[in-house]
């Protein structure tokens, strides 16, 4: 029946290709949350009146974040085909997509860990100071709690945003289903595997939103 439906849709090559979508995207989302929250984190302590007050720092800081997340992500990939090919010896298959990946994303939801940690109570921050707690107490016992929920939103936004790119690197032949549905699908004007791809991708999103969407009630003391 799903045969006759989709015709020219091969399953073997669908599935392997919605498994490399998933590998790209739990990676760089994995890689995009600890760099991302450390650079987040970098912003937000050199900003003026915090503890680690820095002008140079947060004015290199911010402009690193504030270009790369500015830079559309399919002229990213153009961008890093030299670093790409230096590091991982090769344009194609999911790993060549992954610096892309994350240096897209990572910018990206640094800006969201600096909103959220600037919406934490001030009175919360200035009294952890009284009592003579340390930057690292600080950081690991107070703003990252006191963010949590807004952090949790923030890299499901982002991990729904890395599926969409994956789907772009595609394009240039980095594997799942961007290159699927391009390749198999666009280019050979076979309308049923892109249609099937996007589903795929479409599921995959929904699955993401729903799975942070429970992570964040958990994490929400109100």
């Amino acid at each position: 029946m799903i045969e006759n439906l989709f015709p020219n849709v091969d399953w073997t090559k669908m599935w392997e290709a919605t498994v490399e979508t998933l590998y790209m995207t739990a990676i760089s989302t994995l890689f995009t949350l600890v760099i991302g929250l450390g650079l987040g984190v970098l912003l937000f302590l050199s900003s003026p009146g915090q503890l680690w007050s820095n002008k140079l720092v947060n004015f290199i800081s911010g402009a690193f974040v504030n270009i790369f997340r500015s830079i559309p992500f399919i002229i990213l990939i153009i961008l890093l085909i030299p670093f790409t090919k230096f590091l991982i010896g090769t344009m194609r298959g999911p790993d060549a997509a992954m610096p892309a990946l994350i240096i897209g994303a990572a910018p990206f939801y640094a800006r969201m860990v600096l909103i959220a940690l600037q919406e934490i109570d001030k009175g919360v921050l200035e009294a952890s100071k009284s009592m003579g707690a340390k930057t690292r107490t600080i950081i690991f016992k107070v703003l990252i709690p006191e963010s949590m929920p807004a952090l949790v939103s923030g890299i499901t936004v982002t991990a729904i945003a890395l599926v969409g790119y994956t789907a772009m690197a595609g394009i240039i032949g980095a594997g799942g289903l961007g290159t699927l549905a391009y390749l198999d699908g666009f280019q050979r004007s076979r309308e049923d595997v892109t249609l099937v791809a996007t589903v795929i991708i479409l599921i995959i999103v929904f699955i993401i939103q729903f799975i942070g969407d429970f992570a964040v009630k958990k994490f929400d003391k109100r």
